[in-house]
């Protein structure tokens, strides 16, 4: 696969044996995507339970498969690192709100994995996403392709489900993405909406019974409060995200060239430098393959600025202009 002998292990190594990475270790077994997982936590005991857990989980499927808990060193040949550490967002708090715990958390994690070698693909799930994604683009010095985290590639999920019931079609045959900061300054580039390759407008005007059943701002309310509902109610959100992180280690190993939302380092896209925010990207097997600099409106130019800006003033806290 990369002609010098280099036959990369399935390897993903998850940082933090919390329920976001248990819920990650336990999709990739069910797709069979990868055939072993290093757990590392700052919690040693925790990582021990969580692997024999699952193990018990591969033997009741018959899988020959390792799991097991480990050290920074195991990055070295890893394909994938997934980061899921730092603490649940809580009930009523922002993922800005995240930040300085979150840092605290980053800053003991990236001077081991850098040592270790590793040199695969970084999964970042931590929030608040944008900054973390910056963060570590910044400290690893990997080409920014196999920097990257799982940004607004939730929240679009979720824009599609929110629209399937709005619009009484099928979430698989819409088209539609969230961008910006994966939290509360995202937006939806309504004029990218399509149902089947049908634009938005005249898919409206198409089926009388939906044409004014939707109003985009109640659409933005309810997709911006999903996490929340589900934090509110059980306090962490955890089925989702690992759904997206497995098929994003399914679009890289089948090197699919999928186009997905994430958060990703931005080198003059969008007219914007020195930070991640969640923009279309095509993934394939080395990770993010392009960045996708579409063609916005006025109104979603405007919205982009205002959310990159929100972004920046954030990272700016943690890590001034070096």
């Amino acid at each position: 696969m990369h002609g010098d002998g280099d036959i990369r292990t399935r390897k993903a190594v998850i940082i933090g044996a919390g329920r976001v990475g248990s819920h990650v270790a336990l999709c990739l077994m069910f797709q069979h995507l990868v055939n072993e997982i290093v757990f590392v936590d700052v919690n040693q005991e925790a990582a021990r339970a969580q692997a024999l857990d699952l193990e018990d989980l591969a033997s009741g499927l018959g899988d020959s498969f390792t799991i097991r808990p480990g050290e920074y060193a195991d990055c070295s040949d890893a394909h994938f690192v997934i980061l899921t550490a730092g603490r649940s967002r809580r009930p009523g708090e922002t993922r800005l709100q995240m930040l300085d715990g979150t840092i605290k958390v980053l800053s003991g994690i990236v001077g081991p994995l850098k040592d270790s070698g590793f040199h695969g693909i970084l999964i970042s799930v931590s929030n608040p996403a944008d900054i973390v994604t910056e963060y570590l683009y910044r400290k690893l010095g990997l080409p920014r392709g196999q920097v990257f985290g799982t940004g607004t590639a939730l929240d679009s999920a979720r824009l599609r489900r929110v629209l399937s019931d709005t619009l009484d079609v099928s979430n698989h045959q819409i088209q539609a993405i969230c961008m910006g900061e994966h939290g509360d300054s995202m937006f939806i580039p309504t004029s990218r909406i399509a149902i089947e390759g049908i634009g938005l407008r005249e898919y409206l005007s198409l089926r009388e019974d939906v044409v004014d059943s939707i109003d985009f701002g109640d659409v933005m309310r309810r997709v911006r409060e999903s996490g929340a509902a589900i934090i509110a109610g059980k306090g962490c959100t955890e089925f989702g995200i690992a759904s997206i992180v497995s098929s994003l280690v399914t679009a890289i190993l089948h090197n699919e060239k999928r186009v997905v939302p994430l958060s990703v380092h931005l080198d003059g896209e969008y007219g914007e430098s020195g930070i991640s925010a969640g923009v279309p990207c095509v993934i394939g097997n080395t990770g993010v393959d392009k960045v996708l600099d579409i063609d916005l409106s006025y109104d979603e130019r405007r919205a982009m600025r205002k959310s990159c800006s929100i972004i920046r003033d954030n990272l700016e806290k943690v890590l001034p202009e070096e």
